[in-house]
């Protein structure tokens, strides 16, 4: 998807579900889509407090210092990933996103330059990888996976990748981004 079709598909402000603040605990994450090329995301480090080993955007917590949730994207994109707020083209939000863990998650949808070069932080970053449009795009791409979880049966939907599990949240935010590029309600 070319630079023009996704500045026409997400449109600057775009429209977003803002969530009331609850108990969970504020997140925010940078949704960077490379034109002509695909949605990048991080294999996060095995040896992370929460949500180790697992496929996520770059961001993390909204600190009390940050003056908004784009704020606190971009700086959590920087230390993890060090793309730098000068190369990144903020579009607009998403659909906040509640997680089961108790996060309270605002994905940002940026546009980033052609050809990024990313530097995983060594203990938080294991890889910088891509999502091709191709994939995203595709109506059949996620399957729908039902597992046991803390005794409960759950459905969730999982994305392919060559190398890794794109499952939970990051799955859910992307099933929602590749709804928007692709019109659906």
């Amino acid at each position: 998807m070319l630079e023009s079709e996704l500045r026409r598909r997400l449109p600057p402000g775009l429209a977003h579900n803002r969530l009331p603040p609850a108990d969970h605990r504020p997140a925010a994450v940078l949704v960077p889509l490379e034109p002509g090329h695909g949605v990048w995301l991080t294999k996060r480090s095995a040896n992370l407090p929460s949500h180790a080993g697992q496929v996520a955007f770059p961001g993390g917590k909204i600190e009390r210092f940050d003056a908004s949730a784009e704020a606190a994207a971009l700086r959590e994109t920087e230390e993890e990933i060090a793309l730098p707020p000068s190369q990144v083209e903020i579009l607009g939000r998403m659909d906040d996103f509640i997680t089961g863990t108790g996060f309270h998650i605002v994905p940002v949808v940026a546009l980033i330059p052609r050809h990024p070069i990313f530097a995983g932080r060594p203990g938080e970053v294991q890889d910088v990888f891509c999502l091709p449009f191709e994939i995203l795009l595709d109506p059949a791409a996620p399957r729908r996976r039902r597992a046991t979880w803390l005794g409960v049966e759950r459905d969730f939907w999982v994305w392919p990748h060559e190398k890794y599990v794109i499952w939970g949240a990051t799955a859910e935010i992307l099933l929602n981004l590749a709804r928007l590029l692709r019109g659906e309600p």
